[in-house]
């Protein structure tokens, strides 16, 4: 069973919460999550920079944070918060939609979440081919070079 709980506190741009929860139920499925429980918050710039601060020590905003609240053999629960604003930003520089930007956020957030790790280079590699694979499923394909994404 999974429950994916969306909360859309932004304005800036029109989108399908229910091609959101599909793709979280998706991407939870495909790595063989049994069960799941899983809140999206979409905020603005000034919330995830605060979110930031409080629990990672970095003080500005970012595109997406993910917080693993509970896992095991049986069931994961977690949160995923992801900035439109740092999105609309972001989809003006890569040349597509702010919605389709979030959406990558939302893979990226939901991939943190069942193991997925980007702070060295070949576990990087292999988590932004799954960020293609999912994002394929939503006849969307990733047109960057994977330099440009690289956090600070």
């Amino acid at each position: 069973m999974f429950v994916v709980e969306i909360s859309n506190r932004q304005n800036l741009f029109d989108l399908d919460l229910k091609q959101i929860e599909t793709l979280a139920i998706r991407i939870l499925q495909g790595e063989g999550i049994p069960s799941a429980q899983l809140s999206i918050a979409i905020v603005d710039d000034l919330t995830i920079h605060g979110l930031n601060r409080q629990y990672l020590n970095h003080d500005y905003p970012t595109d997406v944070l993910s917080f693993l609240l509970h896992t095991d053999s049986e069931k994961l629960e977690g949160e995923v918060v992801v900035s439109a604003e740092t999105a609309a930003r972001a989809a003006v520089h890569f040349g597509w939609t702010a919605a389709n930007e979030l959406l990558l956020y939302v893979v990226h957030g939901v991939l943190h979440l069942v193991g997925y790790d980007d702070s060295e280079d070949e576990p990087r590699q292999k988590m932004r081919s799954r960020e293609k694979f999912y994002l394929a499923q939503e006849n969307l394909v990733l047109s960057y070079d994977e330099q440009e994404r690289v956090k600070p």
